[in-house]
Formats: structure tokens, sequence, C-alpha cells
């Protein structure tokens, strides 16, 4: 690994798992706080998705920047100072006296997400080498990562039944302070750039105008419509700013996404793999958690409880993929993890009205958890297989980019899927149809990432050359000093 690294990796490790869980828990732990957040602070009916939507908005959008800026200026830089906008935001949320200071607050949480989340997951690939090492350092990233997402629900309906909805923001401040405490001040600076790089601004434009604009158009079918003129609108437009980006990178100097690094089968297929695989997983957690409170009828803090099986299976199916994928490759977890996960979800799609925890909940909850763990710790492995150190912000925020877009496209076209099911009945033999449907469509999406990883991802981790001109091998992840 690195002359000096005594105690150094796990310190990493330590502060960028800290910090994925912060992020992972922001994405779930408001939904439950949302009606008493619209009575506290009178907003609207249909402005109250956008304490959700906007975070999700400047977080999805500003990555694949933030990944380039944590490779020309540091990772550990772009971490702390990421961490730290996430953290004053957090607390500007939590003293909110009106809506559009809230609104602000999450989208300044989501910028300060999009800068810390890749340049901890490059800190990580920069630290730990490819092979087994790496594996479990992700494996454990994996893990918390998953875990802050379950755990949120628990968290958001704890915290806003007995001590208040601000606390929903406020409790990221111990979180960031925690990871800050951590501050991995020996970690990899990475590769210095080259003299003529610099950030690519008009990549930088596209790309954030881009995915900010899918983002924003495909969160707004909630009350628009998939086939409303604004949605279409803002969808066309999202496709021409993207296709204007792809041109601009192929011919940029130094670009905000090099192109050849999607000729990687890897680095490919596992964006591809982790885009499914978030879609289905976000999806299959939101109509769950409505099912579970809309029509068995479970409070909010029960609710939350009731998530704490899948939270186990999902570190359950990640330590067995971290074993796994260390002895073997990375797809030998895939395959099986998403198979186990479509099983699960399938399952899931039998509930039924006057069904209860134990009977329609329990049994597909582990099967579902313990095959997303087996896909979340290997996919982020082979997002960065064969990436030098030069690049490894930009794989980083490439495949934050992926499962951000996956669990937020996916998430509201399997809503319109339940959403045709339920058609305009309201009970809850209507709503669970229409639950079912949208699990049954999770269900296809995981053994359609079962499809990918079979197809797509190499059976061995010899890695074609990189077709960009090699950097001096000490830059390089491979030849990395130990």
């Amino acid at each position: 690994m690195y002359k000096n690294s005594r105690g150094r990796p796990r310190l990493v490790l330590a502060a960028a798992a800290v910090a994925q869980f912060a992020f992972a828990l922001d994405m779930s732990v408001v939904n439950v706080a949302l009606p008493a957040i619209r009575t506290a602070l009178g907003f609207a009916p249909l402005d109250l998705s956008w304490i959700v939507h906007v975070y999700a908005l400047t977080f999805g959008g500003l990555l694949l920047l933030g990944g380039r800026a944590c490779d020309l200026y540091g990772h550990r830089r772009l971490f702390v100072m990421g961490l730290a906008v996430f953290g004053l935001c957090s607390l500007a949320a939590g003293l909110a006296q009106a809506p559009w200071q809230l609104i602000a607050a999450r989208a300044g949480q989501g910028l300060g997400a999009a800068a810390a989340a890749p340049a901890a997951l490059g800190m990580l690939t920069t630290t730990f080498p490819e092979g087994p090492r790496r594996v479990r350092a992700l494996g454990v990233w994996s893990a918390v990562n998953a875990a802050g997402g379950a755990l949120g629900v628990l968290a958001g309906g704890l915290l806003t039944e007995y001590a208040g909805w601000r606390w929903v923001m406020l409790v990221n401040l111990p979180i960031v302070a925690a990871a800050l405490a951590l501050d991995p001040a020996s970690a990899p600076r990475g590769a210095p750039p080259a003299r003529d790089e610099g950030l690519d601004v008009l990549g930088a434009v596209l790309a954030s105008g881009g995915v900010g604009l899918l983002v924003f158009g495909v969160v707004r079918t909630d009350t628009q419509g998939w086939g409303s003129p604004a949605s279409l609108a803002t969808l066309t437009a999202a496709a021409t700013v993207l296709a204007a980006f792809v041109f601009a990178e192929s011919r940029a100097p130094a670009p905000l996404l090099r192109l050849g690094l999607l000729r990687s089968r890897w680095v490919a297929g596992a964006n591809v793999l982790v885009f499914l695989a978030a879609a289905g997983q976000f999806s299959a957690f939101y109509f769950v958690s409505l099912y579970m409170q809309q029509v068995l009828g479970m409070s909010a803090a029960t609710t939350g409880a009731a998530f704490l099986p899948f939270s186990a299976g999902l570190v359950a199916g990640t330590l067995v993929a971290t074993r796994v994928a260390a002895a073997r490759t990375p797809r030998a977890a895939l395959v099986p993890g998403a198979l186990l996960a479509a099983a699960g979800l399938a399952w899931f799609a039998f509930i039924t009205p006057d069904g209860g925890f134990l009977t329609d909940v329990l049994g597909p909850s582990l099967m579902t958890s313990i095959g997303t763990g087996l896909v979340l710790a290997p996919v982020a492995a082979a997002a960065t297989t064969g990436v030098t150190a030069r690049e490894a912000g930009m794989a980083s925020g490439l495949f934050n980019s992926s499962r951000q877009l996956g669990g937020c496209i996916g998430l509201a076209a399997l809503a319109t899927v339940a959403a045709h099911r339920t058609g305009t009945a309201s009970g809850p033999a209507a709503l669970n149809d229409g639950y079912a449907s949208g699990l049954a469509a999770a269900a296809a999406l995981f053994a359609l990432a079962a499809v990918v990883a079979i197809g797509a991802l190499p059976r061995r981790l010899a890695m074609t050359p990189d077709p960009q001109p090699a950097a001096p091998a000490e830059n390089r992840l491979e030849g990395t000093p130990s």
C-alpha cells in the first residue's frame, strides 16, 4: 500500500464510512417527518415533496463535477469541505422558520454531499489497492451505506414521534462531527493533475445541467405525469443537454468524464448494474414502507423498527459478498445476489391487505436484503476495477451518479406503475394491489441486473490496457508501493 500507512487505512475507511452513513441516512430519514414539517412550517401540499426532491436534485446533478474536482484538487480537501457544507446546512435546516429556508438548506446538503461522497469513495480506491483488501474495505463502506438508508426510516419515525421533526435534520451534526474527527489527514492526495489540466467548465455546466434537468423532470412526474407537456419538455431538454455533454467530452483535452473509461467492461457494466439495482432497491423500500403504514396500519415508529431485519440482512449479505468477491471476482457475488434479491421482491409481490409483518414482510425482507447486500459491496469494487489513481474521483463520481439516478428514475417510474394499478381507488385492497405491482416491477429490475452481470462483466480480473496515456507507475493503483 503506502510506506507510512500504519493505522491510516483503517482511519480512512472509518471516516469514509461514517460520512456515507450520513448521506444515505438523509435520503430516507426525512420521509416520515413530512406531515409534521408541513404542519409546523405551513408548506403547501404540492411543495412538500421538494424537501426530498431538492436534495436528490443537487446531489445527483453535481456528483460528476464533485468527482472530477476530487481528482484535481485532492480527495481529502473535497471530503472535508463537502462535510463542512453538509453539516452547516443540516444545522440551517434544523433551525428553518419558513419553507424557503428549509428548501434552500436541503439544496445545500445536496451540494455538500456531491463533493464529499465521491471523495470518500475515491479515498478508499486510492488507499486500498485492487484485490481482497479493497473488496473488504468497499464491503464495509457499502454495508454502512445500506444500513444508513434502512435505519433512516427508523430514525425518522422515532425522532419525529419523540423529539420533534427538527431533530431529523439536526441528527446529522454528531455524525458529521465524528467523520471530521476521523479526518484522514494522511489520506493519499491522489496523483497531481498534469500542468495543462484544469476543471472542464463546459463539461461541468453540461453535466450538471443535463443531470439536473433529468432529475427535475423525473421527480415532477408525481404531480405532472410522464406524458404532460411540462414533463416531456423537461426530459427532452435533459436528453439534448446530455447529448451535448457527450459530444463536448469527446473533444475536451481534460474532460470531466473521459469517455474511454467506459470502454472498460468492469466500469460500464457495474454502472449499468448499480443503476438497475438502485432503481429496484429504492422503489422496494418505498412500497414496503407504505404497505406497512397504509395497508397494515402500522405507526411510523413501528414501521421503522420493522426494517431492522432488513438492515441485518443487508449487513449479512455484505459480509458474505466481501468473502466471495475477495476470493474470486465481484461477478461471483453479483450474479447470485441480484437473483436472490429478485426472488425476494417477487415474494413481496404476494402481499395481501389482511396480512401481517410475520406473514407478508419478514421472510421476503430477509431474502431481499441478503441478496441486495451481496450486490452492494462487490458492485462498488467492480466500478473501480482497473481505474488509475488519477481518475479515482471521476470513476467514483460516475458510480455515485448512476446509483442516484437509478434510485430517482426507478422510484418515479415504478410509482407510476403502482398508481396505474391502483387507479382512483383509495382503500387498502386497491393500495395493496398497486404496491404489489410496483414490487413485481422491482423484482424484474433486479433480474435484469443479474443478466447484465452475467453478460457484461468479465469472468476474470485481467484488464485491457487503459487507452489513456499511462500515468507514472507510482500513480497507478496496481503499482502503488506497499
